[in-house]
């Protein structure tokens, strides 16, 4: 008889006969070979991300001696080398960890509670109204600050904020749960909404405010201090809570609301969890690097065809991946037309369009 395997609401694989009874799980085994290839894929993508980040620093279209940044004898003030390692180098490759990883995971979440294998975290609009938000203060003078932050991670993650109360309000509007396809069409109507007013913004703008903003709309981790960082962390510490209690129920809500809740899923609470998450996730990585696109899609499935669809090994693994690889893409946009910048957002449009037009062809 035909058979195929599914998960069960522990998480685990059961077999189905073509009849449909369940038949007995070897849970053991699994759990053995689920634990042994966890610790063999994560700390390959933890390496992978470790080295990314330890390596960007020291390369540069200025040579930098390691030794001598980390001198205690030279006074920081005369040490260029420190100056360029902490202060330039140092606070972007951190910004990409923490920026790849999280559109990365936010990814893998939107697509499970979409079930569409195309999301990403730009699908809803969050993304555009942290732009928007990003838009509207660098058109009235960016220069400002709230306290030791720059006002324009603060004002786009307002805008996500914004945008994130409204999707969650219409999505809730006539039932108790989470209705996906309004969440959908919302996030598609917000999208191009907030896409129009920032190009009104932009046409009231100077040019000086229009490159500044087109710019910022390219995507960039020239965050030249620790403090953009520092402010989006509990934003980032608590999405990544909420995803840490994920994977199981992202594993059964794949099949259906229905299926998940005949085998024992809260799907309203899933629901709201996955969207609450990977909204602030998005809406935290955007006002620290703006909307660096493609990560979200193709880091979930680049995963998937090394470790399965079990969402407890792609989650962690996309977070990994996905730090590790923004970190390298803003050393490419760093190096490749040195001693010309590149936006980090064009390099991984570059990487992510063609995968992105594989993926069609190959679903095809």
């Amino acid at each position: 008889m035909p058979t195929e395997q599914r998960p069960t609401n522990d998480g685990t694989a059961v077999v189905d006969a073509s009849l449909g009874a369940d038949q007995p799980r070897v849970a053991p085994a699994q759990r053995m070979s689920l634990r042994r290839r966890f610790v063999m894929s994560q700390s390959l993508f933890a390496a992978v991300a470790l080295g990314a980040c330890l390596i960007a620093p020291l390369v540069g279209s200025t040579p930098l001696s390691l030794r001598r940044a980390l001198d205690p004898s030279i006074p920081f003030a005369d040490n260029v080398d420190a100056q360029i390692f902490f202060i330039a180098r140092l606070p972007r490759a951190v910004a990409g960890l923490l920026v790849g990883g999280t559109l990365a995971a936010a990814g893998v979440v939107m697509q499970a509670l979409l079930r569409n294998p195309l999301a990403t975290p730009y699908t809803l609009g969050v993304s555009a109204g942290a732009s928007l938000g990003a838009v509207t203060v660098i058109t009235l003078g960016g220069a400002a600050s709230v306290g030791s932050l720059p006002l324009v991670p603060v004002a786009s993650f307002a805008g996500a904020l914004g945008a994130i109360a409204m999707l969650y309000t219409l999505a809730t509007l006539r039932r108790r749960g989470l209705s996906t396809n309004v969440l959908l069409l919302a996030g598609v109507t917000l999208n191009s909404l907030f896409s129009a007013l920032i190009m009104f913004v932009q046409y009231l703008a100077d040019f000086t405010q229009s490159f500044q903003a087109v710019r910022w709309l390219m995507g960039n981790l020239d965050v030249s201090s620790y403090g953009p960082i520092l402010s989006a962390m509990p934003l980032l510490i608590a999405a990544f809570a909420m995803f840490a209690w994920l994977p199981r129920s992202l594993n059964l809500l794949t099949l259906g609301p229905d299926s998940a809740a005949a085998r024992g899923i809260d799907v309203a609470r899933t629901q709201r969890v996955a969207f609450v998450s990977a909204s602030l996730a998005t809406g935290a990585a955007v006002s620290m690097g703006g909307p660096i696109g493609f990560v979200g899609i193709i880091i979930p499935h680049l995963v998937r065809l090394m470790v399965g669809a079990d969402h407890r090994l792609v989650l962690p693994g996309s977070a990994l991946v996905g730090a590790g690889f923004l970190v390298i893409c803003d050393l490419g946009a760093r190096t490749l037309m040195a001693p010309l910048e590149l936006p980090v957002g064009v390099i991984t449009a570059l990487l992510g369009g063609p995968f992105f037009l594989w993926l069609l062809i190959r679903q095809r």
